[in-house]
């Protein structure tokens, strides 16, 4: 079978191949320590789940505000998301 239909450069690999090494982390970290539902400043009770799936929401709108606003660099727009799933991750 080809992927040629695909398009698969290096980067989209790269990035397809990460969000399955978080996944898979997710899920190992899930079975050894059980996550128990906090408050953060969203106003819902959120799991790390929660937390992983907003953050990787909102850097997608980031990063496509970002392409679709400015003309500067992405990897500017990289840093904002990174700063948001951060966030996310701690203090949503």
């Amino acid at each position: 079978m080809t992927l040629e239909w695909m398009a698969w450069t290096f980067p989209t690999t790269v990035f397809f191949i990460t969000i399955g090494l978080i996944l898979i982390s997710m899920t190992i970290w899930q079975v050894l320590s059980p996550t128990i539902e906090r408050k953060g400043f969203l106003p819902i009770s959120t799991t790390r789940g929660d937390r992983l799936f907003i953050g990787l929401l909102g850097s997608a709108y980031i990063h496509l505000a970002w392409i679709g606003l400015t003309d500067i660099t992405l990897w500017a727009g990289f840093a904002i998301a990174l700063v948001w799933m951060v966030v996310a991750m701690r203090w949503a």
